[in-house]
């Protein structure tokens, strides 16, 4: 398993303790956001946006 499974697992792990598990587009943004510094970029403003609204 590589560390960023590792660190999906256990967010995932944490948020369904309190019943909100990861969806798969919550696992493929956290994957994207600790692999690409641009992308993780770009990912934080729209979701910024997205929750400001």
């Amino acid at each position: 398993m590589s560390e960023i499974d590792r660190i999906i697992n256990e967010v995932n792990g944490s948020m369904a303790i309190e019943g909100m598990p990861l969806t798969s587009e919550d696992k493929e943004r956290i994957r994207v956001s600790l692999s690409d510094n641009e992308k993780y970029k770009k990912i934080l403003k729209e979701l910024i946006t997205k929750h400001s609204a």
